[in-house]
């Protein structure tokens, strides 16, 4: 079954109910949206602080973007790509797109301008939907990618040669187009992160999207009272997959617009969020903003705040368990998962087993993992290894790239290329990237050891363990250091704290710098390896 059979349903049941809304704190407007006032409307407005769609406007208005897509000669087969931020529209629109029988290909604008035209070129899209902010990208895009028919503006005062998205879609019909669809058939094609270079296209089917539904809310609980916290990008799986959790418990969902610790808390307790993903930059923030007292926690509503869950990347213990001496009576989850795998879910702690906090989990629902070694033959329980997966969110391959997809899925198993072990009760627990793993003097030296070790200095906001090129030992480790504002550290402090662990995974350097994260909280270790891989030459 399609994932807009659900939209279908939602709207039906509780059509009246407010599905979405979007918070945007950095706009002074106060005065509230509707999704109605687009019906009187040129553009729907954009500069107020807070916008709101119910289920059945969007279910009307996904109709119109199906049969617009429709009268512009693009269904099945066909791929329709999003660049656009965060925002309302980005939902009857990627609802519109799966139900003309086209391909939905979100694009990462966090993307430079030349690797969104190499995605576009490679997926072979027909159609682009795309907002303001990325008018620039389209100069020469005739030149760079002549598959792309049909320009889509979503916004104010539409550019030469692209079409009004609010004009268009309004003038189409609000009945549901009747084109068959089933789960076996292409819905999206997703992105990597692109941290080893150009970003692989990942070809996903209707029953992907379906799965994960199921998964989401089967991991969450949601129900229809549950509101639902999503500020990550809603380009990335990490996003627009938690989010259908609440597509299938019909409950709604806060959209915000902005990360800082006071919108987030403010957010929360406005609008009675139950439910909240956060990346762990987030959860770094609040927790400083706490502990300088720029945050007062007495001072919103949290009682309704039931559960805080994290993902996209390894979890440091440590910050968890610094949240919990603050909110003692909420739920923690951890979800593992990758864009090839549709995104969280694939593991899961599970909050009964907060107790275990540092391992990713066992498997989720409908899925298989093993540990193994370079024969891919399963490695002894404790051993380290790589984690494979298998399960109904793996992906059908690599658009387009037959090598990288020969790679990765061998007998329906995903090779994710994350290093781990399964302790005694099965639990596994990730020690790094396989490609970020440091080999100095013939000894493996997992980076995350070395971060969760530094993390526990009440000084430290963040850190990064790199491998830097040494002429004797290959690689040795380094460690970049965030201090939290206001905090000082000296090298001598690092050094110090680094001797209880062995001699060899002491980090050779210490750098104070920023950690770069990419949208969904991941380091960019290559931005580091990029920076600083011949420190030791330079010494």
């Amino acid at each position: 079954m399609p994932i807009t059979e659900l939209l279908r349903r939602n709207a039906k049941l509780s059509g009246d109910d407010i599905a979405i809304v979007e918070i945007n704190p950095r706009v002074e407007n106060l005065t509230p949206v509707s999704w109605r006032d687009y019906e009187t409307s040129e553009s729907y407005p954009d500069d107020a602080r807070r916008r709101e769609i119910t289920w059945r406007y969007m279910d009307e208005q996904a109709n119109r973007v199906a049969n617009f897509c429709l009268s512009r000669g693009i269904g099945k087969g066909n791929k329709v790509a999003i660049l656009m931020m965060n925002g309302l529209e980005w939902f009857p629109i990627y609802f519109g797109i799966l139900r003309s029988g086209a391909l939905v290909v979100p694009l990462n604008y966090r993307n430079t301008r030349q690797e969104i035209q190499c995605c576009l070129e490679l997926t072979q899209c027909d159609a682009l939907f795309f907002g303001t902010e990325f008018i620039e990208y389209i100069a020469d895009l005739d030149e760079k990618s002549p598959s792309v028919k049909h320009l889509i503006f979503v916004g104010r005062n539409c550019p030469p040669g692209t079409e009004s998205y609010y004009l268009c879609v309004r003038n189409e019909n609000s009945i549901e187009p009747q084109i068959p669809i089933s789960d076996e058939d292409y819905a999206a094609i997703y992105f990597t992160s692109g941290t080893t270079g150009m970003p692989k296209a990942i070809l996903q089917t209707h029953a992907s999207l379906l799965s994960v539904c199921l998964t989401e809310q089967r991991n969450h609980g949601q129900t229809r009272d549950d509101v639902f916290l999503c500020m990550a990008p809603l380009f990335h799986t990490g996003a627009m997959m938690h989010w259908l959790g609440s597509l299938l418990s019909c409950s709604g969902a806060v959209l915000l617009r902005d990360a800082r610790p006071e919108s987030i808390m403010s957010a929360v307790s406005e609008e009675r969020v139950t439910v909240a993903f956060m990346l762990v930059p987030w959860v770094q923030d609040i927790l400083q903003a706490i502990g300088n007292n720029s945050i007062k926690l007495e001072d919103y509503k949290l009682d309704q705040w039931r559960l805080m869950h994290i993902g996209a990347q390894p979890v440091p213990p440590e910050l968890v368990l610094r949240w919990r001496q603050y909110f003692t009576e909420q739920l923690y989850d951890t979800n593992y998962g990758l864009s090839e795998a549709m995104g969280p879910g694939c593991v899961h702690l599970g909050i009964e087993n907060t107790h275990k906090v540092g391992a990713i989990g066992k498997a989720g629902l409908g899925w298989q993992t093993r540990i193994v070694g370079d024969d891919a033959l399963p490695v002894k329980q404790g051993a380290i290894g790589e984690l494979i997966v298998k399960g109904p969110g793996v992906m059908e391959c690599y658009y387009n790239d037959a090598e990288s997809t020969a790679a990765a899925l061998r007998d329906g198993w995903l090779f994710t290329g994350d290093m781990g072990y399964e302790d005694e009760e099965g639990f596994i627990y990730l020690v790094d990237r396989k490609k970020d793993i440091i080999i100095s003097g013939g000894e493996n030296i997992y980076p995350i050891q070395i971060e969760d070790h530094l993390r526990i200095l009440d000084c430290v906001k963040d850190v990064a363990v790199i491998g830097a090129n040494d002429a004797r030992l290959v690689e040795t480790p380094i460690a970049i250091v965030s201090l939290k504002e206001g905090c000082t550290c000296s090298k001598e402090t690092l050094e110090s704290h680094c001797e209880s662990l062995p001699r060899y995974k002491r980090p050779r350097h210490f750098i104070f710098d920023e950690v770069p994260r990419n949208p969904t909280g991941k380091i960019e270790k290559t931005r580091l390896r990029e920076k600083y891989r011949d420190i030791n030459s330079s010494k």
